[in-house]
């Protein structure tokens, strides 16, 4: 007898409910997920796997809980005074988001943020019991003080999630934005910078404001601009009290041995690993350009991708980039269509495919 989902007893709340999943393909060019789609260089691979192969010989043994060398690494990476005692991980930013969730928000809480933002959010959210908010934006997609506070105001969250630079558009959020939320909530206010090494190198982090705001963590990944989406590796910086409430929730030993170990190889590389940022971000300015000069609206954006305005029919338009070999993202934004910036190459073919369809009408 064949079984469906909805034969199953599921939790009410999560029935209807679609998981989270970027069309996969096997396409010559796929810029629809924001990966950095340039490869780890030689040198640190071979740096990596050397430390790998160290840490395989103690693998019948359980890893650092504590994970404490990969605490002390990222807390030197991000510089800003800060120590292990402020720093958490997981197997990506979203398990560390959604270790917050589990410690602060959780069935009969809420949790807001300013749509359209990262998909993952509501997911994360409904998964831990939590009721999800949507706030909204200007048609620009930026966020003002005044605007940002009345709706925090409005909706009094548990838990505010900050995407800065914002997914799916690419917009900055300014400082006093976070400080002026931040006051005006009551509870935990995550300012999540997963794109944050895209942003102009003169732009200041929200790391600058951990100090005196104990309800407030930095979320990062070594996902983008580390090249490590495939390594699954998140990390926080926050209060140490903030931290001890994660411990609360995470699961035994969750970080393993060899995810630690290429985890500090790769940042003890960083320099390296980073140089790669500044040809993304070209090429990132290259298809905006490029976009405009289409016929299309290109959204500004401080991350590793671009949001494009003037699609007159989205699906059809990524059907027939999909046709040529190349995979780029339908976020659901009417008329507006996503693509990542890859390498020079990956960026002429999707230009040259775009312009191959048709400008934008």
């Amino acid at each position: 007898m064949t079984v469906s989902l909805d034969d199953l007893p599921l939790r009410d709340d999560l029935r209807g409910l679609r998981p989270y999943g970027a069309p996969q393909a096997p396409l010559p060019v796929a810029l629809n997920v924001n990966e950095n789609t340039h490869p780890v260089p030689e040198q640190v691979a071979s740096d990596i796997l050397d430390d790998i192969a160290v840490a395989l010989r103690d693998v019948n043994r359980y890893p650092d809980r504590e994970f404490t060398e990969l605490r002390e690494a990222f807390a030197g990476y991000l510089g800003h005074d800060l120590t292990a005692a402020n720093i958490w991980a997981g197997n990506g930013s979203n398990e560390v988001l959604q270790h917050i969730l589990q410690a602060f928000a959780g069935p009969g809480r809420t949790v807001f943020g300013f749509a359209p933002t990262y998909s993952m959010y509501p997911l994360l959210t409904q998964g831990t019991g939590a009721f999800w908010i949507a706030g909204t934006r200007h048609p620009d997609y930026e966020l003002t003080v005044d605007e940002a506070v009345a709706q925090v105001r409005e909706h009094d969250p548990d838990v505010i999630l900050l995407c800065a630079p914002n997914n799916p558009t690419g917009t900055p959020l300014r400082l006093d934005v976070i400080e002026a939320v931040y006051e005006a909530a009551r509870g935990i206010v995550i300012v999540d910078e997963a794109y944050q090494e895209f942003a102009p190198k003169d732009s200041p982090s929200a790391l600058t404001l951990l100090q005196g705001r104990p309800r407030l963590a930095v979320s990062r990944t070594m996902s983008k601009a580390f090249a490590f989406a495939g390594a699954r590796v998140g990390y926080l910086a926050a209060d140490p009290a903030f931290i001890d409430a994660l411990r609360l929730v995470r699961l035994p030993y969750h970080l393993s041995a060899l995810t630690q170990a290429a985890a500090v190889a790769a940042l003890r590389n960083a320099p390296i690993m980073l140089a790669m940022v500044d040809e993304i971000v070209a090429q990132r300015d290259r298809i905006s350009a490029t976009l405009e000069a289409l016929g299309y609206t290109p959204h500004p954006s401080w991350s590793n991708f671009v949001l494009f305005g003037g699609v007159a029919d989205p699906a059809a338009t990524w059907r027939a980039l999909y046709d040529k070999g190349v995979l780029i993202r339908d976020v659901g934004i009417p008329n507006h269509l996503r693509v990542t910036a890859g390498t020079e190459a990956e960026t002429t073919a999707f230009l040259d495919a775009l312009a191959s369809i048709g400008s934008a009408s």
